[in-house]
């Protein structure tokens, strides 16, 4: 029963945690659909635009990826597809086999402007229901219209009601400093109180981390392509390229982190603690905690540069006499290419981080 009341509030938790994410994105949706139902119906007396609110929702939807051009290949596929099924209706007429020349050419030509599929089977379905639906009033090509007006609306509003990628952006970068931090942490104790089973558990997370990048990356990208052309957005620019600096810094650098873990995990087995390997990881901790407040200050990154560069003078196995100890030796020589990263991260560039390394 206890498991089971975790597991539940786990996901009561989760799907709040949904929920509040989508409160900017369905508000978007929301407004896009109603506007690109009112230019249809009340503009242009459209009786029923139902293509226009469909493409509207499905080609802003709830993805991660909020760019332009995202929006646009979508509208444009599912546009196409109404137009392939308009044009057929003129020439060939409704029937099953009708139905089925549309449905396998749209499927086609969508999976030519798009490899992923749910794109194509969201294109065929405008596609079906253009086929299955009595003709409006005004002509077929209507529908298409209404479609064209959906897409354009979309892109309207995604410059201009922007659902706060940046905000996005931001807290999926706090959950990968989380985890790096966590990360850090746990090699701290682990090394200091020869803590294996805190090693594994520090590596099963590690090697599941990757997702923490890739969403990252998505809504960093989605923000600085929303930047330009978004009159609310635009002044944030710079501020996006130094965080595509500090993503790309941290990407490499977790990539390292994943090694270094899978490292101590086995040099635990030995049962000998590293209170000085503790002693780095902890120093890292620390650094890694300002960049985090780089995020938004310039100054806390500044200081993390200071720190960092102090941690990496320090990583020469001489210093602490294991240059003759290959297993462990290879751990602190593990954290040099991390420490390059985190300092490029940091603003620096490679050949001066590097620079900074101690020779060995």
């Amino acid at each position: 029963m206890p498991g089971k009341s975790r597991s539940l509030h786990w996901s009561l938790r989760e799907s709040t945690r949904r929920v509040l994410e989508s409160i900017a994105p369905a508000i978007q949706i929301t407004i896009g659909a109603l506007l690109a139902y009112s230019l249809a119906h009340y503009g242009l007396h459209h009786m029923t635009p139902l293509l226009a609110m469909t493409v509207c929702i499905t080609s802003l939807g709830f993805s991660r990826d909020a760019r332009p051009k995202r929006i646009l290949q979508t509208s444009v596929g599912m546009v196409v597809g109404i137009a392939i099924s308009d044009v057929a209706l003129v020439f060939l007429g409704a029937g099953v086999l009708e139905l089925a020349l549309v449905l396998l050419v749209v499927l086609l030509a969508a999976r030519f402007i798009s490899g992923s599929s749910a794109f194509a089977l969201t294109a065929s379905i405008q596609a079906m229901i253009v086929q299955l639906l009595p003709a409006p009033p005004g002509g077929v090509f209507v529908r298409t219209l209404d479609g064209l007006i959906g897409g354009v609306m979309a892109l309207i509003v995604t410059a201009l009601i922007p659902r706060d990628p940046r905000g996005l952006a931001r807290t999926d970068a706090n959950k990968l400093f989380e985890f790096f931090i966590e990360s850090l942490e746990s090699l701290r104790l682990a090394l200091r109180d020869v803590n294996t089973s805190l090693a594994d558990d520090a590596l099963r997370k590690a090697r599941r981390s990757q997702p923490l990048i890739d969403n990252w990356r998505m809504s960093l990208d989605s923000a600085v392509a929303i930047s330009r052309i978004s009159p609310f957005l635009n002044k944030y620019r710079d501020e996006l390229k130094g965080q595509v600096r500090l993503m790309r810094g941290m990407d490499l650098a977790t990539r390292n982190l994943r090694v270094i873990v899978r490292r101590v995990d086995f040099l635990l087995k030995d049962g000998k603690a590293r209170p000085y390997l503790s002693e780095l990881c902890d120093q890292l901790a620390e650094a890694v905690l300002l960049m985090r407040e780089g995020l938004s200050d310039k100054e806390a990154l500044d200081s993390a540069q200071q720190q960092l560069l102090e941690i990496i003078r320090q990583l020469d196995p001489k210093r602490f006499g294991i240059a003759d100890q290959i297993r462990e030796a290879s751990v602190l020589l593990l954290l040099r290419p991390l420490l390059v990263d985190l300092l490029c991260s940091s603003g620096m560039t490679e050949d001066d981080a590097r620079a900074e390394l101690p020779e060995v």
